[in-house]
């Protein structure tokens, strides 16, 4: 997208791909209400993600959710889910409420330790970055109040291969 932030991987070290895909959303495609903010009558329902063909050594996963374009500066994380084992390879819809049960999940930008859904101001759609990374560690060794950009810190030291699904969402 031409005049847009760059997306938040295009400045880290290179690593494989592998294969994620939803029922809930695609690429380019818009995001269903059920994904956005509860404060403008949405869901706050995390989608549903699958992922495979990631590396033998994957010994974790890590599931973040980032909107590159929001008027900050620094974007927004709306989800930062770590500490996933490996033998878990989907999350179904509605995975990121505060009490899941998978993983650890740090604070969002809204605040709270769950998904929080899109909710850009009006003008041009957002991307959300939806990305799955395989870690070559069981844990982080990092709590659920690690700010996401600290997450990301970590995640990159031990990521192993990621896979993005970046659907939009606009007003």
């Amino acid at each position: 997208m031409a005049g847009k932030p760059p997306l938040p991987h295009e400045f880290l070290p290179e690593v494989p791909s592998f294969t994620v895909t939803s029922d809930d959303v695609a690429d380019g495609e818009r995001l269903a209400d059920k994904h956005v903010y509860s404060g403008l009558g949405g869901g706050d329902e995390s989608p549903q993600l699958s992922w495979s063909g990631f590396p033998a050594g994957t010994k974790s996963f890590a599931v973040t959710c980032f909107d590159p374009d929001a008027p900050t500066g620094s974007g927004f994380w709306h989800w930062s889910l770590f500490d996933i084992p490996a033998d878990v390879t989907e999350l179904p819809t509605g995975a990121g409420t505060e009490d899941a049960k998978i993983g650890i999940q740090a604070r969002n930008d809204y605040g709270v330790r769950a998904f929080g859904g899109a909710a850009p101001p009006p003008g041009d759609p957002h991307r959300y970055v939806f990305t799955v990374h395989a870690l070559d560690v069981e844990s982080l060794g990092i709590g659920p109040d690690t700010p996401p950009a600290a997450v990301g810190f970590n995640l990159t030291a031990h990521t192993l291969a990621r896979a993005s699904i970046i659907p939009v969402y606009g007003t």
